[in-house]
């Protein structure tokens, strides 16, 4: 819809940061990613589609935000004094940080699908996207959802050896 294209218009790039398995780092990448692009003067936002182990509020220390609605829909937390990094996750969303999410397929890619098109992002030069491990429904979701979007790539993080 026109309402969808319109949270996302004004996001220049998207980028994946993706794994195929689990404790490589990509929430460690997708965070600093974001604050290298932003000291480069970058606007910049983080997507965290990591739904059952959203890190990247810790990692920023946002972790007690909460997130508002708007006219156009959730409108993400702005970390830093000067609010430079704008950030959604569901650890925003739930009742305390560490809970634990455990939904089945359709609830995820409902959940995703509603990060991609209901987030007023605003203007951003980048949109970095952290993914769960794996190759999973949620990575799919989420693809299918950025699709009709200009995806700049994808980061693969891999383990050394």
């Amino acid at each position: 819809t026109l309402a969808e294209r319109a949270n996302l218009a004004g996001v220049r790039h998207i980028l994946l940061v993706l794994s195929g398995k689990g404790g490589v780092g990509k929430s460690t990448i997708s965070t600093e990613l974001a604050l290298a692009l932003r000291s480069a003067g970058k606007r910049v936002g983080i997507l965290d589609v990591d739904l059952c182990g959203p890190s990247i509020p810790r990692m920023l220390r946002v972790q007690d935000s909460a997130v508002h609605q708007c006219d156009s829909g959730w409108v993400p937390v702005f970390v830093g004094q000067d609010k430079a990094i704008a950030l959604m996750s569901i650890g925003f969303l739930l009742e305390r940080p560490d809970d634990a999410v455990v939904w089945r397929g359709p609830k995820k890619n409902a959940l995703i699908k509603q990060f991609v098109t209901d987030v007023a992002w605003g203007e951003l030069d980048f949109l970095i996207v952290d993914t769960p491990p794996g190759t999973s429904d949620e990575h799919i979701s989420t693809v299918e959802a950025l699709r009709p979007y200009q995806l700049l790539g994808a980061v693969l993080v891999t383990t050394p050896q």
